[in-house]
């Protein structure tokens, strides 16, 4: 019985669309759960969030961003300029000073997407290269969650 109701939950865990933390590993940086809102199927641009954390003594820094799914990526900032909330690429790239964790999320820094090749659906992932100017080149996966999903609403899909 006990064993009946354990498989049970395992099932229904599995089929939820529960999945366990993803996390990458360069040098002595670590990129924390990177995901994107699913988007509508016209939507041009997408955003990608994650976070960086450099575990080590030097800075380092995000030079640029590539993906096969969008003509191009960049880092954007978003703050306010009077009362009119502004949104640019964020130049020189993206600076993460030792034992610093530093975090794109909505409505902050993030990853803009560009020229979408077809939209992203939710469950699906989203190949991502990033580039840091000492550590090198990585490859990462945005788990698509939810379109308008929030931060707090997205924990279940790391």
């Amino acid at each position: 019985m006990i064993r009946s109701l354990l498989a049970a939950i395992v099932l229904l865990l599995a089929g939820s669309g529960f999945a366990s933390a993803h996390s990458y590993k360069l040098g002595n940086l670590e990129i924390g759960h990177p995901w994107a809102r699913a988007t509508p199927p016209t939507a041009p641009t997408g955003g990608g969030f994650l976070t960086i954390t450099n575990k080590g003594t030097a800075s380092d820094r995000l030079i640029s961003a590539s993906s096969p799914a969008a003509g191009a990526v960049q880092v954007h900032e978003m703050k306010m300029e009077g009362n009119v909330m502004r949104m640019r690429e964020f130049e020189g790239g993206l600076e993460i000073a030792p034992g610093a964790t530093v975090t794109l999320a909505p409505g902050g820094l993030h990853l803009m997407m560009m020229g979408l090749k077809e939209p992203f659906k939710q469950g699906e992932k989203v190949p991502l290269t990033l580039v840091f100017e000492k550590a090198g080149k990585i490859d990462v996966e945005l788990a698509i969650v939810p379109l308008g999903a929030s931060p707090e609403k997205h924990e279940e899909h790391k």
